[in-house]
């Protein structure tokens, strides 16, 4: 899902009174090739997620995934914060995006135990992306995609500005 798309649900849900933080990864190109991801956040914080052969910090263990290299520090200071204070358990419905729970993402314990308590705090809710199962399965995805309390859409380019309302009155009526 692109950008714009996430923009315009949070606007939606905004305006419908509904609290909306959350985070989104997003293509940095340079002349026209793909060199990486960055981690945004919806009130406009931006970091690398990942980029192509860079390398790891000193001391750090380095997070691969195909050609990039994932920014473990960069994605967690945007990231956990965002998700720590969605998963609180303060008074009123709330919503969190969460683009994605991916491989890259996935290389972050703190990203999965934050998930995993935003997924379980009541009266918040999570607008999230999780990829289509392929090769190997990803433990938090399959758990995530077999919960009770989630519902697993389709979202292709053909059908996703038909689906914004739909998901929309969904996240409003209190769905995971």
């Amino acid at each position: 899902l692109s950008r714009e798309w996430f923009l315009m649900a949070s606007e939606a849900l905004k305006s419908s009174g509904v609290p909306v933080d959350g985070f989104y990864t997003e293509e940095v190109r340079q002349g026209g090739r793909r060199i990486g991801f960055d981690v945004v956040t919806l009130s406009g914080m931006r970091g690398p997620l990942s980029r192509i052969g860079s390398t790891p910090p000193p001391g750090k263990r380095e997070c691969r995934v195909g050609q990039y290299v994932v920014d473990l520090t960069s994605f967690e200071q945007l990231a956990l914060p965002v998700l720590r204070t969605a998963g609180s358990n303060s008074p009123g419905q709330r919503v969190c995006v969460i683009d994605e729970v991916g491989k890259m993402e996935l290389f972050s314990q703190p990203f999965i135990q934050a998930v995993r308590q935003t997924l379980s705090t009541p009266g918040t809710v999570i607008l999230g992306t999780i990829p289509v199962p392929k090769g190997k399965p990803l433990a938090l995805v399959e758990e995530i995609r077999t919960r009770n309390d989630v519902k697993v859409l389709s979202v292709t380019k053909d059908n996703r500005n038909h689906l914004l309302p739909e998901i929309v009155a969904c996240v409003q009526s209190g769905r995971k």
